[in-house]
């Protein structure tokens, strides 16, 4: 332990340095609170379902949650119950064993209802596609009105789709579905 401690004390502080911020962050974060509000009146409420993901996305999506981001900040919080959520935000590609309750999630999400596909496999099956074991894409199983492509797509694009979804510039209400 002894060893260990000196050569804590003779390296110092090794870590990277803090990143710099980003401007894009601060144009949107405005814009994304008055939007939520003027939209809802009140706090987005998120709820994730994993659909058979890598967990890349949801690393990203964890990213969301730190001070860096500061989702809360913005009104948008996750709940554990699809009967709270407004916007379901889906990750990876449905797996048959996951079909069924991301079906559930959905019918169970109160009108006027938002579906977000999170990374490639979300929106396109990824390299897993469709095959005995998958369903392939999100919007195979249940309706998607935003996508975000990448693999894993960075927390300001995941943020950027959320926006998107939110102002409805895919379906302007739920009597277009």
């Amino acid at each position: 332990m002894h060893k260990i401690l000196l050569r804590i004390a003779k390296a110092g502080m090794v870590s990277q340095p803090a990143p710099a911020p980003d401007p894009t962050l601060r144009t949107l974060a405005p814009r994304f609170s008055e939007e939520i509000l003027h939209r809802l009146g009140r706090a987005l409420c998120i709820r994730h379902v994993d659909a058979g993901s890598c967990n890349g996305c949801e690393l990203e999506i964890h990213a969301l949650n730190n001070p860096y981001y500061n989702l809360e900040g913005l009104g948008i919080r996750f709940v554990a119950s699809p009967r709270h959520a407004d916007l379901l935000l889906v990750t990876g590609p449905v797996s048959r064993n996951m079909e069924e309750a991301l079906r559930r999630t959905y019918e169970a999400t109160p009108e006027p209802k938002l579906v977000v596909a999170i990374g490639d496999c979300g929106c396109s099956g990824g390299i897993f596609g469709e095959n005995y074991a998958s369903r392939g894409r999100v919007s195979s199983v249940v309706p998607v009105d935003v996508a975000v492509p990448g693999c894993p797509p960075e927390p300001v694009a995941i943020l950027k789709g959320i926006l998107t979804a939110v102002t409805g510039v895919r379906r302007n209400s739920a009597a277009s579905r």
